[in-house]
């Protein structure tokens, strides 16, 4: 039996065994969600290279480790260490979730417009508002590591925004990865509904607190209704023992407009799955990216854009920075369907590689079956400007200096994009720093 096929073997053990722990009672969406998610896993199980959607991702290192499930009892973790881990956007809510469960005493909710549901008291109390709709817009039977998720369906979080309401704050999520000693697995899933008419930013931060192995594998799923705005950011800075998996799924109602925003600056191997739907005519989507891999470490984005039906419009814009023995891999689909015409689809991926031993594939797609539509798609692969590095070591810049400079210019142009200011500040300041460590 291979790797994958023995941890595959013992995940599905694993997910069946907490299935019979965390089951016991709980709503029949939850019991239905899970037992789905077996299935599927237990037909997938861990995909290997040999399948072209993870063909340049190879997961032994994921798969050589005994990973275990949370424990039950949460450590202690004092504000002052949260606040020096996060992102500065505290003047908002804050939601915070340790190993992929909630920490209500550490969490403030501002915006008593917004209804947050622990997914956890959810699935125990049967919450009619937000379970049901749980696991609707992932297929789990398209997608590995969401049906895992859902077969250790454990706790996250339900968010609904009630029409017209407006945040005036973000809502910032912190998901932690603690140290257990022991190399520990968590499933978080987010559920936000964005109602007719709602406008919100919701940042969504995983970290770790301890530089012991962990997983997460994350599940995302924003529903954004008839004229609806909503911005959502993704930000990944887990430490370099860490393994991350992502998948985020969206759908677009008529005239809605959602942005997102993927940041990936840690991990050791990191995954990063968007799909979009677009379901409304006139809606609009905005996906900006950007991912620094240095060291050994693997960053993977994969992007599908989804044009159903006409009038929609699309642009993504993700950047690669790559330095060391790093690898990096963009793979853009987008799809215009046959009834889908007007639509307007741009794509790009810029990428810098600081060093010889980098390596990024980068697959760009457009799949058009309609005759009356704007698009194009683009990816570039270079490195540092050696002109413009000349240009600034005649004013007195020294290389190392120039370079870094460049380098933070390049990816200026998404940081700068992000909702917060604040919080695009820190993390130039994060990224710069990544860079200077070898």
């Amino acid at each position: 039996m291979s790797g994958l096929a023995t941890a595959s073997a013992r995940w599905l053990a694993r997910a069946s065994a907490a299935a019979a722990r965390l089951g016991a009672g709980e709503a029949p969406a939850a019991g239905a969600l899970r037992r789905a998610g077996l299935e599927a896993f237990g037909a997938l199980g861990l995909p290997g290279t040999k399948l072209e959607e993870w063909r340049y991702t190879n997961l032994a290192p994921l798969a050589a480790l005994d990973w275990q499930l949370p424990s039950e009892r949460v450590h202690p973790i004092e504000r002052e260490t949260l606040e020096a881990l996060a992102s500065p956007v505290f003047a908002c809510g804050l939601l915070v979730f340790a190993n992929g469960r909630f920490v209500p005493e550490l969490s403030t909710l501002r915006s008593p417009e917004v209804e947050v549901t622990s997914l956890a008291a959810a699935r125990r109390s049967g919450d009619a508002r937000a379970l049901p709709r749980v696991g609707t817009l992932v297929d789990v039977k398209l997608h590995p590591f969401a049906a895992l998720a859902a077969a250790c369906l454990d706790d996250g979080v339900c968010i609904r925004l009630p029409a017209g309401a407006k945040l005036e704050q973000p809502l910032h999520i912190v998901f932690l990865s603690l140290d257990e000693g022991a190399p520990v697995a968590s499933h978080p899933r987010v559920w936000i509904e964005a109602g007719r008419g709602s406008v919100a930013v919701v940042v969504q931060d995983h970290v770790s607190l301890g530089g012991g192995p962990a997983f997460t594998n994350a599940v995302t799923e924003l529903h954004v209704g008839p004229g609806a705005q909503l911005t959502h950011v993704l930000l990944q800075r887990e430490s370099t023992a860490s393994f991350h998996v992502s998948n985020t799924t969206a759908q677009l109602e008529r005239d809605a407009r959602l942005a997102t925003h993927a940041i990936s600056l840690g991990g050791r191997l990191v995954r990063n799955d968007l799909l979009l739907l677009l379901a409304g005519e006139g809606a609009e989507a905005v996906l900006n990216g950007l991912f620094l891999c240095t060291g050994e470490r693997l960053v993977d984005n994969h992007t599908f854009v989804d044009h159903a039906v006409p009038r929609c419009t699309s642009r993504q814009l993700y950047k690669g920075v790559l330095a060391g023995r790093s690898r990096g891999v963009f793979r853009g689909r987008v799809l215009v369907r046959p009834d889908a015409q007007h639509s307007d689809a741009k794509q790009s991926n810029p990428n810098l590689l600081l060093g010889d031993g980098a390596e990024i594939d980068a697959k760009p797609q457009l799949e058009i079956r309609a005759d009356d539509v704007k698009c194009s798609h683009g990816s570039a692969i270079g490195r540092v400007d050696e002109n413009a590095l000349f240009y600034l070591r005649a004013r007195g810049i020294d290389e190392a200096a120039g370079r870094a400079l460049l380098v933070r210019g390049f990816a200026a142009e998404v940081l700068a994009a992000l909702p917060e200011p604040a919080l695009a500040e820190a993390l130039a300041d994060t990224f710069a720093e990544l860079l200077e460590k070898p």
